[in-house]
């Protein structure tokens, strides 16, 4: 009776501590998932580049003075100077949100050359060449991460010479460097940290100037040149302070 009584109060005692030890037992420990981590690209910083593409001229000629006796502008007609250009730019751009905020220096090597007979002074072949090309622009622009779509004007130059030809033969020449307006836009894709390429197309605004061509160190006639510049380019850019930051 007395085994019965012990067993009987062991069990009791056994039930009894059973759910208070499985509260004592500490909780499994809650850990929260790690928040996603998005890289964003950042267009702030210095940036350095080369370009290379091709380019349009167009300038038209009006003889106003012919061995120092002026006259209205007469038209000798225009010419396309056509070619390659390729070289370097270098600027600064920041970034506020989306929006995008720059200035750059560009400048270009080139070999744009065209010709036409003179209405008026014929046989003698007119003829453009630009040697240089050179932009300085502030730019405004909206980014979609690594993308960048801007816009851009400014001053532009060109350095030209222009000469007049019978048979081949240079009889006179002029040389001048002319400053004019710049207006552009281009695509920008950032393919690497720090590495983007674009494409641009810019509209120069060259205007209209007297030129004066000599032939033997005297002057021998003065035309009124209008010039136009058109030139596409690709470009590759590096962008100096890491692009790529992170986003929470």
């Amino acid at each position: 009776m007395k085994k019965l009584l012990l067993a009987s109060a062991s069990l009791f005692v056994l039930s009894a501590l059973t759910p208070a030890s499985a509260a004592d037992l500490a909780a499994r420990p809650y850990t929260k998932a790690p928040v996603p981590v998005a890289a964003v690209y950042n267009w702030t910083g210095f940036y350095i580049g080369i370009n290379g593409g091709g380019a349009s001229s167009r300038n038209c000629w009006d003889v106003n003075n012919i061995f120092g006796v002026p006259g209205p502008d007469t038209a000798e007609g225009c010419h396309n100077a056509t070619g390659g250009i390729v070289g370097g730019q270098i600027g600064y751009r920041w970034q506020s949100a989306n929006w995008v905020f720059g200035l750059e220096a560009q400048g270009d090597w080139a070999d744009l050359k065209g010709s036409n007979t003179s209405l008026v002074l014929a046989p003698l072949v007119n003829q453009t060449k630009i040697d240089a090309l050179g932009l300085f622009t502030g730019q405004v622009g909206y980014a979609w991460n690594n993308v960048l779509w801007y816009v851009k004007g400014g001053a532009a130059a060109t350095h030209a010479k222009y000469n007049g030809l019978l048979g081949g033969v240079v009889i006179d020449s002029a040389s001048e460097t002319r400053w004019g307006g710049a207006v552009g836009t281009g695509i920008e894709f950032g393919f690497a940290p720090n590495w983007s390429v674009a494409i641009e197309y810019d509209h120069l605004f060259m205007g209209r100037r007297n030129v004066s061509s000599t032939i033997l160190g005297v002057n021998d006639r003065i035309d009124r040149i209008k010039q136009d510049v058109d030139m596409g380019t690709v470009r590759v850019n590096y962008t100096f302070g890491g692009p790529v930051v992170a986003k929470y």
